[in-house]
């Protein structure tokens, strides 16, 4: 096992305004960059080069990560230079490679925050002399995934769309977005135009009568892709709940980056991180929510459940819950920000000008 593709060309609309400058793979999670961790869990599996499959703000990972060589990996970048969907990514990145025709390919999703044993995932490909073996979750309510039923053995029998009635719920197994690949079948995969592993490559392998493996591995997952998710996903990070070895220091309620300045009295909790140069001012109350570098909480700020953007001001008395403030933004003292909000990076409100009655 010493050779691994990461999907990390996606645009990440539904994190806007995180990804308005940043892609999200590189949006930190618990005080680095998401991808950081994902690289280091599959080096500390055995993983020893890494091709990144890139697109959207290609320009900002190598700069980042070089190649490889801090995290004991070898990495290597190609951009897709039109969108190609996650088969057409594989396909794309395929000249890079270094693996036989035979041999395992690993193939992780950029925006899954897992527990995944990847040891345990590789071994039984090996052992089931499967085609291509997938990382399978189980989930309480199942209806917003592609279901992946599979019989006695783990071969996997069917790709059923997202339920619609509770006849088509025949299992609570979905598609947690990992795979072991034989190389010789990524190379197969049509080249120069869009493919989506997912609906067209999987179905069709297993029309063909490929043997796909399911491996049920129902540790921690949470897919990153909304801003409530990626601030929980780096909240469970500092916590301990999500394992990672690129957790800048320990695991506990809080974590804040050396040159962060946090007031004496102000309390942190919940698995909050704070960022490089940020400050945090005096009574402020930070619970489960990430703070960008050189972001400002003012004295008496209530942030709950948040993700502030890297140099965004929040100002005196103002309550944010459950909201994104883009980069750069400024809110003025005195506004509620209730769930679901977002504001855009630069934006400025004034004081008091965002404010709901108590009795909504």
């Amino acid at each position: 096992m010493t050779e691994a593709i990461l999907l990390v060309g996606g645009k990440g609309t539904r994190l806007r305004p995180l990804t308005v400058h940043t892609p999200k793979p590189m949006i930190p999670a618990a005080g680095v960059p998401f991808l950081t961790h994902q690289l280091a869990r599959a080096r500390a599996a055995g993983v020893e080069h890494i091709v990144l499959a890139t697109s959207y703000l290609a320009e900002v990972f190598e700069p980042y990560f070089g190649d490889g060589s801090a995290l004991g990996l070898s990495l290597e970048y190609v951009t897709e230079r039109e969108p190609l969907g996650t088969g057409g990514a594989l396909r794309n990145v395929a000249s890079r490679l270094r693996s036989g025709p035979d041999d395992p390919v690993l193939v992780f999703n950029g925006d899954i925050l897992t527990g995944l044993d990847i040891r345990a995932l590789v071994a039984t490909h090996a052992a089931s002399g499967a085609d291509v073996s997938l990382h399978l979750t189980r989930v309480a309510d199942p209806r917003a995934f592609g279901l992946v039923p599979t019989d006695a053995q783990g071969r996997v029998t069917a790709f059923l769309e997202k339920p619609q009635t509770p006849e088509e719920i025949v299992t609570d197994q979905i598609n947690a977005g990992a795979y072991v690949f034989r190389r010789s079948l990524i190379d197969a995969i049509p080249a120069g135009r869009p493919v989506s592993v997912e609906r067209e490559t999987f179905p069709g392998l297993l029309d063909a009568g490929a043997h796909l493996q399911g491996m049920v591995d129902s540790t921690y997952w949470l897919d990153l892709g909304t801003p409530a998710a990626f601030v929980r996903g780096s909240a469970d990070l500092v916590l301990g709940r999500a394992p990672s070895p690129a957790v800048p220091g320990r695991r506990g309620d809080r974590l804040v980056l050396p040159t962060a300045t946090v007031a004496p009295d102000a309390k942190l909790t919940a698995g909050t991180v704070v960022g490089a140069g940020a400050v945090i001012g005096a009574g402020a109350r930070v619970s489960g929510s990430v703070i960008l570098d050189g972001a400002t909480i003012a004295p008496g700020a209530t942030i709950t459940d948040s993700l502030i953007g890297a140099g965004a001001h929040i100002g005196a008395r103002t309550v944010v819950t459950g909201a994104v403030i883009g980069d750069g933004a400024m809110v003025g003292p005195d506004n509620e920000l209730r769930e679901g909000v977002r504001v855009w990076c630069d934006a400025v409100l004034g004081a008091g000008a965002v404010r709901f009655s108590s009795d909504e």
